[in-house]
């Protein structure tokens, strides 16, 4: 009698089913995310979302008494058109209410300090809770993560009663070295931005830099390389997209804010940001909203040189930590 020998079938682990279904259901994603329907569904979204912003932008450049009667679309059927709405807000100025330009440019020193002090707190205190190891460091991670819930107006009144104590006494003192900041106003207004930034942007980079394969770091130890090395050699250059990603909402957040402004700065057109302008080009009653909608597209100019300059980085950026590998 013969007998056969039989094969044992080859054991399959757990982790590589897992891995497959996985991949598998990211094809399925994939596939419903770039059909045809999908495809249809989102050139509407984009319509209807742009709708509203090109209204207006054709309200920008209709006289004043066509604003007051017509809605926007009257324009297809009695189109005029004026440059009068952009040469009030370009041109116009009083003592007491200068020119769209130096709002401008309270704008851009209160937005780029407000961005580039957080972004560089967060990478830092990021790379030492991803690879650093001290005690009590989850803790205090978890800690950072729910400040996140506190609402910023909250925080307001006494961050700025702790202002007055502390702070006034060090900016007085800084008067003397840099007094162009000091009349102005725009330490507190840095600190303020930079306090209600940190919690997120530490979540975004620790999520981010924590994926870094440790090969990289441990090799780096390997060859003699201390934390600072790392730090600037291989993790602010493999981090750069979740960086830029997060300097975009963090610039956009700062530029279009009032509520903190206000609040930290004198409230003076000489420390005073673009949208306090804004609110004031519409009148005590919206009676002047015609030059509001001009000083709108004005005010759009840097955002979207930001966003066009690092748009590179926002998708990855968007995608950071998103996926473990």
């Amino acid at each position: 009698m013969s007998s056969v020998a039989l094969t044992p079938e080859p054991k399959v682990s757990e982790g590589a089913v897992s891995a497959a279904a996985g991949v598998g259901r990211a094809d399925r994603v994939k596939r419903r995310l770039t059909s045809p329907w999908a495809t249809i569904a989102a050139l509407i979204i984009a319509v209807v979302w742009t709708i509203p912003t090109f209204g207006l932008l054709l309200s920008s450049f209709r006289p004043a008494d066509q604003i007051s009667s017509t809605g926007w679309w009257s324009f297809f059927t009695n189109p005029q058109l004026t440059l009068a709405n952009y040469r009030d807000v370009l041109f116009s100025g009083s003592d007491t209410s200068p020119q769209l330009g130096e709002y401008f440019v309270n704008s851009l020193m209160i937005a780029i300090p407000g961005t580039i002090i957080p972004l560089v707190l967060a990478a830092l205190a990021a790379y030492a809770f991803a690879w650093v190891k001290f005690r009590g460091s989850g803790t205090l991670f978890v800690v950072i993560f729910a400040l996140q819930i506190v609402p910023l107006q909250m925080a307001l009144i006494p961050l700025l009663q702790l202002f007055v104590t502390f702070l006034q006494p060090f900016q007085d003192a800084l008067a003397e070295t840099v007094p162009f900041i000091s009349e102005r106003q725009y330490l507190p207004v840095w600190i303020a931005h930079t306090i209600f930034a940190l919690p997120l942007a530490i979540f975004l980079l620790h999520n981010f830099i924590s994926e870094i394969p440790g090969e990289v770091v441990e090799a780096a130890r390997v060859d003699g390389a201390g934390h600072g090395q790392i730090f600037f050699r291989i993790i602010l250059p493999l981090a750069t997209p979740a960086i830029a990603s997060f300097a975009i909402f963090q610039f956009l957040w700062v530029w279009n804010d009032l509520l903190v402004a206000l609040v930290f700065s004198s409230g003076t057109p000489d420390t005073a940001p673009l949208t306090q302008r804004l609110a004031e080009l519409a009148g005590s009653r919206g009676e002047n909203w015609e030059r509001l909608t001009a000083g709108a597209f004005v005010s759009l100019i840097v955002p979207l040189l930001v966003f066009f300059g690092l748009q590179r980085f926002f998708v990855r950026g968007l995608l950071a930590g998103s996926a473990k590998g």
